[in-house]
């Protein structure tokens, strides 16, 4: 009966089973090997392991990286002892000699956590007196275990728990690790000398985001911003914009369609402050944002959802995962969606459809091997927003300057196969190839940089394009562990490259065949007109990227870390432009580049839950543009000097960093030549940012951001509105946001919750070509919801205040007006 109990707790089920504290060591061998066997899951690393005084005794954490297969403990009594082995489990490199703990509470004389074969942990607990007590403690992927000693007799105390940890529900927002986008390795974030933030899957949920890009309000120093058209996001990092994404690591193109992406399929944003060049090659020196797609689980689980609101959205969605086999080696996830949204402009809607499977294969404990897929269909009316001028102020809400029937179309193909082996214990290999293939069809006439405030005249093209695409990166990492002497050392050393080649090409009529009064439009144009183009032609790009990068996380001391690295990259590019129509002609381009960039970071931590660290590194970006003389602009480079200090709180995250950057050779487009660039000499931000993530009280949650940003040009070029002194475009002065939910957690309420928040964008330059500002804006949101063991319904309120806004729309002279109040309600059921 002792086996059963025991088999059946280590399979995931929870139940309270009493046995006798005396266990032959033939039974311990019995059970120890029997829950092996039952227990097929994946190696997971303790990362950290913390005792916690309480007044009844101790908190014994055992920390391990956010997404693992959670820790199960076996619970024995031996004699005085607790014994709990823990299978499937090994100690990260900077514990792997064990931890030991002399008199943590009365009542307890000693602690010890060991790694006592490659694939288990055994914790000891030696009571004074007694054998103590332990209690599994739910809410965090930490296995939490209350330690309380034991006062009565041996005669008298003749039972024990044993528990076995089932799946907790991931409840708060503070996230701990991150294995891709700061190091590449698995790392605390708290030993990584950079400001570095994680967007759990548990807030894009309470919010019932839309469109991925509206998540990253929650970061501070991140402007999400519309792209071209109204397609997709980009965003702004600590003053610096950029389009070009990760998706699990790999760098995604630099079409829209590498943008489009469901909500449904991302696990979780992480956002990495500054430069990182040094691990993922060309990159802004703000920063960048890496999406982590949802990945198999053993456990089986059938989500569904539906979703729906003000204008006309609906969104069905499923989302599967679980073993495929008996043996839970191979596992599977899928996720279908598919998004319709009226939104509230004129004539403007669209639609998403989007199929996610991802197949992982266990060959051992120590090999695995993940292939992943995603079709992404995206269509929808081509909306170039409204002209940045004081007009923007009065216009009507949901203006539309298109003609009806203007409409972009992308598909994307993404594929990802992730190979990662251990050769032992301190030696790892992770080997990722991954590509994009995608097209875009666009049919429009649109707005062009023309805009009448007397007459309310906006000058208009016809344009007629197509553009395909295709990306593809291998990447490669092997992390070592050792030691020299007393020095720790977990070492990564790889490379990466990267093909990418864009072939557009397109038809345009002249602006002023097609005016349109933003006053009282008027829409009568076909699509596409019945007329000649003026220009037809078309660009070929091809650009090759080799990196070669090494890193070095040192651990001097127990509490002092260094990290160190430098990366070379070798970059190459071809472009051709060939004019067919009126005039033809062939314009043929390239260059080559190479650069090093470096990376220095120290991290102190005085007490166990406080990090200070400060950090130098550099970024690279290869330029493609030239100026109208024909000159090609310099690579950009940029560099920052971060200091900032991190601590943790129980369940609470806090991140406080102050920053300097200084970017050269920052090309703009020409006003005076349309087609051609000019270059900036140097602009500089400064800033200070504060985040703040996790649960305050059981079933509350809170997520907190706010920042100052100083980005200006320091050497700049009056002649092009960019002078000494003035603000960078897309970078806000400051900003901040609040999110917080709370879930009732006991009596005839319980799973009733409410949530509620605001998100305040600061005085920000539209524009290049004008000195136009956005002005600041708070948009207040709030939520409720009802949460049974199976079901869930929600309710999101999104704009409560109906505050009249305006958002940027990537530099190009047009603005967009914030949604009004609207409802999103939403329905899931989990089985």
């Amino acid at each position: 009966m002792k086996l059963l109990s025991l088999l059946l707790s280590a399979a995931g089920v929870s139940a309270l089973v009493w046995v006798s504290p005396v266990v032959a060591e033939t039974d311990l061998a019995r059970v120890s090997k029997s829950a092996s066997d039952l227990l097929a899951q994946g190696e997971t690393r303790v990362t950290g392991v913390e005792v916690v005084p309480t007044e009844s005794g101790l908190e014994l954490i055992l920390k391990t990286a956010a997404g693992s297969e959670r820790l199960v403990p076996l619970i024995v009594p031996e004699e005085n002892d607790l014994v709990i082995d823990i299978l499937n489990a090994t100690l990260a490199f900077s514990i792997r000699n064990g931890v030991t703990e002399l008199d943590p509470a009365p009542g307890i004389e000693l602690i010890t956590v060991t790694q006592v074969d490659p694939n288990s942990i055994q914790v000891r607990i030696t009571g004074t007196d007694q054998t103590p007590s332990a209690e599994i403690l739910g809410g965090s992927d930490d296995l939490v275990l209350s330690i309380t000693p034991e006062t009565a007799t041996a005669d008298e105390e003749d039972q024990i728990d044993i528990i076995a940890t089932g799946q907790v529900e991931e409840d708060s927002y503070k996230v701990d690790q991150s294995n891709i986008t700061a190091t590449r390795t698995e790392t605390p974030l708290r030993d990584i000398p950079q400001s570095i933030q994680v967007i759990p899957r548990k807030v894009i949920e309470d919010q019932n985001v839309i469109r991925i890009g509206d998540a990253l309000r929650n970061v501070s120093g991140v402007l999400p911003q519309r792209d071209f058209g109204g397609s997709n996001f980009r965003f702004s990092t600590r003053g610096f914009e950029d389009t070009r994404l990760l998706r699990n690591g790999i760098r995604t193109g630099r079409r829209p369609f590498s943008l489009a992406t469901s909500p449904n399929t991302i696990e979780r944003i992480e956002v990495l402050k500054g430069p990182s060049s040094v691990v993922f090659g060309p990159s802004e020196p703000g920063g960048l944002i890496n999406l982590i797609t949802k990945q198999p689980e053993k456990e089986a689980s059938y989500d569904f959802e539906f979703r729906t609101g003000s204008f006309d959205f609906f969104e069905p969605s499923i989302d599967f995962t679980g073993p495929l086999t008996g043996d839970e080696k191979l596992t599977y996830r899928l996720n279908i969606s598919y998004q319709s949204d009226g939104l509230f402009r004129n004539f403007v809607e669209s639609e998403l459809f989007s199929i996610a499977p991802v197949l992982r294969y266990e060959f051992s404990d120590k090999t695995d091997l993940t292939l992943e897929y995603e079709y992404l269909v995206d269509d929808r009316t081509f909306d170039s927003g409204i002209p940045a001028d004081p007009f923007a102020f009065e216009a009507p809400e949901g203006l539309f300057l298109e003609e009806p029937g203007s409409n972009t179309n992308t598909t994307a193909n993404r594929f990802f196969v992730t190979l990662n082996h251990s050769f032992n214990d301190d030696v790892r290999l992770r080997s990722v190839f991954g590509g994009e293939i995608g097209d875009e069809d666009l049919i429009v006439i649109r707005p062009f940089f023309g805009f009448d405030p007397e007459t309310g005249i906006v000058e208009r093209l016809f344009q007629d394009s197509e553009a395909g695409a295709e990306n593809f990166s291998w990447q490669t990492d092997l992390i070592t562990e050792f030691k020299t002497g007393p020095v720790e050392h977990q070492l990564l050393a790889g490379f990466d490259l990267t093909f990418t080649e864009d072939l557009f090409s397109t038809s345009n009529v002249s602006s002023f065949r097609f005016p349109i009064n933003a006053f009282n439009p008027v829409y009568d144009d076909e699509i596409p007109p019945n007329l000649t183009p003026d220009i037809i032609g078309s660009f070929d790009f091809s650009s090759n990227t080799v990196g070669f990068y090494l890193q070095d996380l040192v651990t001097l001391l127990p509490n002092l870390k260094l990290l160190v690295g430098g990366r070379f990259d070798f970059a190459d590019e071809e472009n051709e432009f060939n004019i067919s129509f009126p005039n033809p002609s062939i314009t043929e381009g390239g260059f080559e580049d190479e650069a090093f960039s470096p990376r220095v970071g120290i991290v102190y931590q005085p007490i166990e839950p406080i990090s200070l660290f400060a950090n130098f590194t550099r970024s690279f970006i290869p330029n493609s543009a030239s100026t109208v003389d024909g000159t090609l602009i310099e690579p950009e480079r940029g560099r920052q000097f971060e200091v900032g200090v991190k601590a943790e709180f129980g369940d609470i995250a806090v991140s406080l960093a102050a920053y300097d950057i200084v970017k050269s050779n920052l090309a703009i487009a020409d006003p005076f030549n349309p087609g051609f660039s000019a270059a900036l000499g140097e602009v500089n931000s400064q800033g200070i940012e504060l985040d703040v993530a996790g649960e305050i009280l059981d079933g509350w949650n809170i997520i907190v951001s706010g920042f100052i940003n100083d980005a200006v040009v320091t050497e700049g070029d009056d002649s092009i509105f960019l002078g000494d002194g003035d603000q960078l475009t897309g970078a806000p002065e400051n900003g901040a946001s609040l999110w917080t939910t709370y879930e009732i957690q006991k009596g005839s309420l319980k799973g009733f919750g409410f949530g509620a928040g605001f998100f305040f964008v600061g005085d920000t330059r539209e524009s290049e070509f004008s000195d136009f500002v956005i002005p600041s804006y708070v948009r207040a949101d709030a939520s409720l919801f009802y949460k049974q063991e199976i079901w869930e319904a929600q309710l999101n309120f999104q704009n409560i205040f109906d505050e009249d806004y305006l958002e940027s729309s990537n530099n190009t002279g047009l603005l967009y007006d914030g949604a009004p109040f609207s409802v999103i309600g939403s329905l899931s059921l989990k089985l």
